[in-house]
């Protein structure tokens, strides 16, 4: 199993397992608050945590399959060798952000642990949590740099929607 393959189920696990956490720990709650009139103290705050996790390891997830939204009435004007190179500058202009993401969120994560900041309701480092902003951000680093290396090899991928195609 090749390094890719790993991370390609590794996301994808995740965050089928994660919504399927999330959405146990939100019907135990209202379970709870609305039958037995007694509400949870942590499961909430849980939830919010493993929400925050779901849509960075998500959003890595979604730059390997192409699914994150994009504007492409200007990109579909530019033709030839041009797009592509208009395509590398997109893609370096999103990795710098997100390194600048990954990085910032490192030193946010230094911080709070030697602030030693926890969860109000478990009690926990609140390094966990944030931890998910880094993390998500590397993955989405590295999943750029394997488009970079796509686009260069084989040149631009087939339009996704039928609508892009429309509008070539």
């Amino acid at each position: 199993m090749t390094v890719s393959k790993f991370l390609d189920n590794f996301e994808e696990y995740f965050c089928v397992w994660a919504m399927v956490i999330m959405t146990v720990i939100v019907f135990i709650q209202v379970i709870m608050r609305y039958v037995f009139s007694n509400s949870l103290s942590w499961s909430e705050e849980l939830a919010r945590f493993v929400f925050l996790w779901l849509s960075w390891m998500g959003a890595s997830y979604a730059v390997k399959k192409r699914s994150h939204f994009r504007v492409e009435m200007f990109a579909n004007m530019i033709k030839g060798k041009n797009r592509i190179y208009f395509e590398y500058m997109i893609l370096i202009v999103w990795f710098v952000f997100c390194f600048f993401l990954a990085w910032q969120g490192t030193l946010l994560l230094i911080f709070l642990q030697e602030t030693g900041q926890e969860s109000a309701a478990m009690r926990i480092p609140m390094t966990w949590p944030y931890a998910s902003v880094p993390v998500g951000s590397a993955l989405m680093c590295l999943r750029l740099v394997v488009e970079l290396y796509k686009l260069n090899k084989d040149g631009l991928p087939a339009p996704l929607s039928p609508a892009a195609e429309i509008v070539e």
